[in-house]
């Protein structure tokens, strides 16, 4: 089938891309490469650099294509910067996701796959690991505006029959992800520790995540294209992860020989925080395959490759 994949330049977008291509798919790509990179995009995927603001550049695109599902990644992603700035957030998030909405409705796309928060959109829990029932009350405005657009795919699936699956991610890393921005603590630790430069751990380290490998979020996307009709689904692990056992596992890894630094713990992130994948693993069949400390043998792998390229 015909596939266009939002924020296909992307860290994750990418990954999915790359299924969909591997699958058998004809696949189509928009990106403004604000946060991805052209290089990321599969060579056999048609690439249009186009900021999902972008109404009338987005109804062209989609005129042009007709796929018969929408994947929706792009997004503003960064935690901190929704909290310091929450009117470009929403404008990505919100309003950009709106412009997708409505030309797929309008071009006939079928189904919307979209990638949610897991790790933002429930705030600090009141029990762990959250399942899909757990109160949605997100402390950021990441988590807002990304449940928000939950209510708009129901809300659209219900008035005009365009179908949904919402993916709630944790925190997903991997080869790719952006180690310069302020996102992605497994990457940023990787980049610092190869350059031999000090890392610094937000608060105490002793907050927890949820870490899934990027190829795992990947299949879950392949298997969303036939199954999960007007659901949401968590994925996870079930297991929480501080940031001091991942800079220890990383330190090992890169033989890293100095100590972190702990700064100031940041506005809006939640302290601990692990997902129940059961209704994935149910409904879906999907269930985590890499385990971390592999998944971080390969990030390492791919960061040493990509810092000795720089060089």
């Amino acid at each position: 089938m015909k596939i266009l994949v939002t924020g296909g330049a992307g860290f994750i977008g990418s990954h999915v891309v790359d299924a969909y291509v591997e699958a058998g798919h004809e696949v189509v790509v928009v990106d403004n490469l604000t946060t991805g990179r052209q290089e990321n995009v599969h060579p056999e995927a048609r690439f249009y650099e186009v900021d999902i603001r972008d109404a009338e550049a987005v109804e062209k695109v989609f005129a042009r294509e007709k796929p018969e599902v929408v994947n929706h990644h792009a997004a503003q992603v960064n935690v901190r910067h929704s909290v310091d700035d929450p009117i470009y957030d929403a404008e990505v998030n919100v309003l950009g996701s709106l412009n997708v909405l409505l030309a797929a409705r309008r071009h006939g796309a079928r189904k919307v796959i979209y990638s949610s928060t897991g790790g933002a959109v429930y705030g600090e829990p009141v029990y762990l690991p959250c399942d899909e029932e757990h109160p949605v009350n997100p402390i950021c405005e990441y988590g807002a505006t990304k449940h928000a657009v939950e209510h708009y795919l129901y809300m659209y699936r219900e008035n005009y029959g365009l179908d949904y699956t919402v993916l709630r991610y944790p925190n997903v890393y991997g080869p790719r992800q952006d180690p310069k921005g302020e996102a992605g603590v497994v990457a940023i630790f990787t980049r610092q520790m190869l350059l031999d430069e000090q890392v610094i751990i937000n608060g105490s380290g002793e907050q927890e995540r949820d870490f899934v490998y990027v190829a795992d979020c990947a299949r879950a996307n392949i298997t969303a294209l036939e199954h999960g009709s007007g659901e949401i689904y968590n994925l996870g692990t079930g297991r929480g992860t501080s940031v001091n056992e991942i800079f220890a596992a990383l330190k090992a890894l890169t033989g890293y020989r100095r100590d972190p630094v702990h700064g100031p713990p940041k506005v809006g992130e939640t302290f601990r925080i692990y997902l129940d994948a059961t209704r994935a693993r149910r409904e879906l069949g999907w269930e985590p395959t890499v385990s971390l400390e592999e998944g971080l043998r390969r990030t390492v792998e791919f960061f040493r490759n990509r810092v000795a390229e720089e060089a």
